[in-house]
């Protein structure tokens, strides 16, 4: 089963859609769902220049970081992450989080695409 599907982002916030797209990276929407096995799926999201980021998230969002060396722990906001990386980045990022901690995230990943 190589399904694809797309997700447009325009006018809606980034948490709405990083639950869309990792339900379906998940394959949660099929019949055939099982938590153990990565479901062929390719999931596009498109329009994310156009998506929202709603309140005081841009400013108080932050992304922590540690290098491995002492006092190396290295905090980002949303607002810095999207100029120096893109909104793409940031919706990365969201999925990311919303996937499952197993060896099965990182192949989920790849099956998914934004473009602006």
């Amino acid at each position: 089963m190589n399904a694809s599907y797309t997700i447009d982002a325009e006018g809606r916030t980034m948490g709405r859609v990083a639950t869309e797209a990792a339900r379906f990276l998940m394959g949660k929407q099929s019949i055939e769902f099982t938590r153990h096995k990565n479901p062929a799926l390719k999931v596009f999201v498109i329009n994310t220049d156009k998506m929202l980021i709603t309140g005081k998230r841009a400013h108080k969002k932050e992304y922590i970081r540690y290098t491995g060396h002492p006092g190396g722990q290295r905090k980002e906001t949303l607002e810095r992450l999207i100029a120096r990386r893109g909104r793409e980045e940031a919706l990365r990022r969201a999925v990311y989080g919303m996937l499952p901690g197993n060896k099965l995230r990182s192949h989920m990943m790849k099956n998914l695409e934004i473009n602006l």
